[in-house]
């Protein structure tokens, strides 16, 4: 017999929120049938229209606030409602702060089976606005003009985005100085689904002091008038300190190709957390949240408990931010990371910052881990940024193969960092508490810092 499901879609009801979702909606029953709002808080009664019914939940988009929550505050930005680019805007800080702790809860808890453990409070951004160092925004045409930005919620529609407010001012400066080239020279835009035009997306990098990168993303190999746009986008933007375009011929939503053609000016740029520079080229994964990174990489430290005799691993380590940071004060680190100009970067990165206990290699970490344990390589501590995903089995079994006294796990994904905790439970390494961290303030994203520890009854297995 079929449960019936109580509401239809197009139809608008009275519910009540109960708490908020992993992508920041707010998660309500009617009749006990979960329905998801985008835009309602914690102990709101809304009412809503239903976009979408399934099975056993439904999607309803936001009518009208009957109650509202005593956290609700008015969003600064004038395109909030549409832009998808922030969840959270509507939400006070320091309530988006324990929602976000709540999260990592609720994850530990139902997939780590983890309810004792200890989630701290989140440590939160100084400074939540204007934040982002690394914008990458589609480009369009709407009623023949223009248009850079975000993408709608849940769709492909261009939102014009002349003033973000989450992105630092340098980034909102790229946005608009290449849009103005762009109407200049009648440059072409991308359209996904005719599979034509030239450009597809607008990268922009902010470094120190403010120096800006700028990186075109085109579907075709040449770019209409390089030499105008050359010169204009140096006139348009006197901080700019490098100008590339990158090749992106394939029909997918992949950002980036594989080929980038320096321009003009130099091929990455610097930024610095506390005293390590750091050399970033357009592919590199670097932290979008300076500010917050050193907050995290300072938390992921102290939970390495490094006394200056240790090999460390340090498994995903893109441009070798976390690595450098370990290797002054371990004997010995390896990075590994699968992006071979992020591997590039990071040396670049050792040798700018004179530390020279530290070593990348190329390489898938489920390919590479296996081999260094067969080559006898051992690791004392073993750090992990992995990809949303989280670790695949192969590597976390070779981390407990390593044998490592501890295990510092960094985490963008509450649900992936859970179920691997679950996992090396039953490998012999326990949770001790996890530290979540406000990377991406006025979004529904948190990121995490977990210490997990061999125990002691693995240690006394090794020895007998």
């Amino acid at each position: 017999m079929k449960t019936k499901v109580p509401v239809e879609k197009g139809k608008t009801y009275r519910i009540h929120i109960d708490r908020l979702g992993t992508g920041g909606e707010g998660v309500g029953r009617y009749e006990g049938f979960t329905v998801f709002v985008m835009g309602a808080l914690p102990g709101e009664d809304v009412e809503a229209r239903i976009a979408e019914a399934k099975k056993t939940y439904a999607r309803g988009t936001l009518v009208n606030v009957l109650k509202a929550s005593k956290d609700r505050v008015e969003p600064p930005c004038p395109i909030y409602a549409a832009c998808g680019g922030c969840q959270l805007q509507h939400l006070d800080y320091e309530a988006q702060l324990k929602a976000k702790r709540q999260q990592v809860i609720d994850a530990v808890t139902r997939i780590g089976k983890r309810p004792d453990l200890p989630v701290h409070a989140t440590l939160g951004a100084v400074h939540p606005w204007n934040y982002r160092n690394k914008m990458q925004f589609p480009v369009g045409r709407v009623k023949g003009e223009t248009v850079i930005g975000c993408f709608a919620q849940g769709s492909h529609q261009i939102i014009d985005t002349r003033d973000c407010r989450i992105q630092a001012e340098g980034n909102n400066e790229i946005v608009n100085a290449v849009r103005e080239v762009v109407t200049e020279l009648r440059i072409s835009v991308y359209d996904e689904d005719r599979h034509r035009g030239v450009l597809r997306h607008v990268m922009g990098r902010v470094g120190e002091k403010g120096d800006l990168m700028v990186c075109l993303v085109t579907a075709t190999q040449a770019l209409p008038h390089e030499r105008e746009v050359i010169k204009l986008l140096r006139k348009k933007l006197p901080k700019m300190v490098s100008l590339q375009q990158n090749i992106q011929t394939y029909h997918n939503n992949v950002i980036l190709g594989r080929e980038t053609r320096l321009l003009w000016g130099r091929p990455s740029i610097l930024d610095r957390i506390g005293r390590l520079a750091f050399h970033i080229s357009p592919r590199s994964f670097f932290q979008v949240n300076t500010e917050q990174a050193q907050v995290l990489y300072s938390k992921a430290l102290e939970y390495a408990n490094l006394q200056g005799e240790e090999t460390v691993i340090d498994a995903y380590c893109g441009t070798g931010t976390i690595t450098l940071f370990l290797a002054r004060h371990a004997r010995e680190v390896i990075g590994i990371e699968i992006v071979k100009p992020a591997i590039e970067d990071a040396q670049k990165n050792a040798r700018d910052n004179q530390i020279k206990n530290a070593q990348f290699l190329v390489g898938d970490a489920t390919e590479v881990m296996p081999r260094l344990y067969r080559q006898g390589v051992r690791a004392d501590v073993v750090v992990v940024d992995p990809p949303r995903a989280g670790c695949t089995p192969v590597v976390l079994e070779t981390f407990a193969n390593m044998q490592p006294e501890r295990i510092v796990y960094v985490s963008c994904n509450p649900a992936s960092l859970a179920r691997d905790i679950a996992i090396l439970d039953k490998l012999g390494y326990e949770a001790k508490e996890v530290q979540p961290v406000d990377m991406f303030p006025m979004t529904s994203h948190v990121e995490s810092v977990a210490l997990i520890q061999r125990k002691q009854e693995t240690q006394e297995a090794a020895h007998v």
